[in-house]
C-alpha cells in the first residue's frame, strides 16, 4: 500500500511518501506563502527519489484545515485531482492533529490573525477540547490552568513550542483518518466566526 500525504494548510509544506506505513522519503519545509510554487517541484522530486509515478499511489491523506484560506486549498486541489483521476481513496486529518501527533497532552495554536489563534487540546491524537478560535488572552488564561506540550505559533504569547514531527505524525494518526466519501464536495474547514475574519494569504 503506497500512501501519499500532503499538508499546505499553514506555514509548512509537508509531503510524505510511505509504503505499508514506512516512510520512503519526505519533506517538511517552511514555505509560507510559497506552497503553490513549490508543491509540484517538490512532489516530482520526491516521486523520482522513491521511484514512483502517480499511478503507483494507492491512497492520499491531507489536512483539511483549519489554516490559511489559500494554503488549505493547495494540497486539497492536488489530492482531489489525483484521487478523481485514479479512483483511489482520500482521507483527511485536522491540521491541529498533524502538529500534535499522538502526544499524551498536547495543545496546538496556529495564528488566525487579529490577535486570535486556531486552537485544540489533544490526547493521544484525539481532541479533548474541540477545535476553536480563541483570543491570545484566552489562550494565556487556559494555559495557566493546565500543563501541555505546546505546538504551533506559541511565540504569539511568548512561549516556546516543540518542533512538530509532521512526517511521523501523518502515519501515527492513521486511526484518526476520516475517509472522504465524495471527493468533489470536499471543502476546507474554516473555524472563523464569519467570512469577514477569514485568513487571507
Amino acid at each position: 500500500m503506497k500512501t501519499l500525504c500532503l499538508d499546505s494548510a499553514h506555514k509548512y509544506l509537508v509531503i510524505g511518501l510511505y509504503e505499508n506505513d514506512r516512510m520512503i522519503c519526505g519533506t517538511a519545509n517552511l514555505s509560507w506563502k510559497r506552497q503553490s510554487e513549490t508543491i509540484f517541484p517538490e512532489l516530482m522530486r520526491l516521486m523520482k527519489e522513491a521511484g514512483w509515478d502517480s499511478d503507483d499511489v494507492d491512497e492520499v491523506v491531507i489536512t483539511d484545515g483549519p489554516g490559511s484560506y489559500t494554503g488549505v486549498r493547495i494540497a486539497m486541489c492536488v489530492a482531489k485531482v489525483l484521487c478523481t483521476r485514479k479512483h483511489i481513496p482520500l482521507y483527511a486529518v485536522s491540521t491541529l492533529q498533524l502538529y500534535a501527533g499522538v502526544h499524551e497532552r498536547a495543545f496546538v495554536m496556529l495564528d488566525a490573525r487579529s490577535q486570535r489563534a486556531y486552537t485544540g487540546a489533544l490526547q493521544g491524537g484525539k481532541f479533548v477540547e474541540e477545535e476553536q478560535i480563541l483570543t491570545l488572552d484566552e489562550i494565556r488564561l487556559l494555559l495557566n490552568q493546565a500543563d501541555y506540550q505546546l505546538f504551533g505559533d506559541c511565540e504569539l504569547i511568548d512561549l516556546k513550542a516543540e518542533e512538530p514531527k509532521f512526517l511521523e505524525n501523518f502515519i501515527a494518526l492513521r486511526p484518526f483518518y476520516r475517509k472522504i466519501e465524495n471527493v468533489h464536495t470536499l471543502t476546507p474547514r474554516y473555524l472563523k466566526e464569519s467570512d469577514a475574519y477569514k485568513v487571507k494569504p
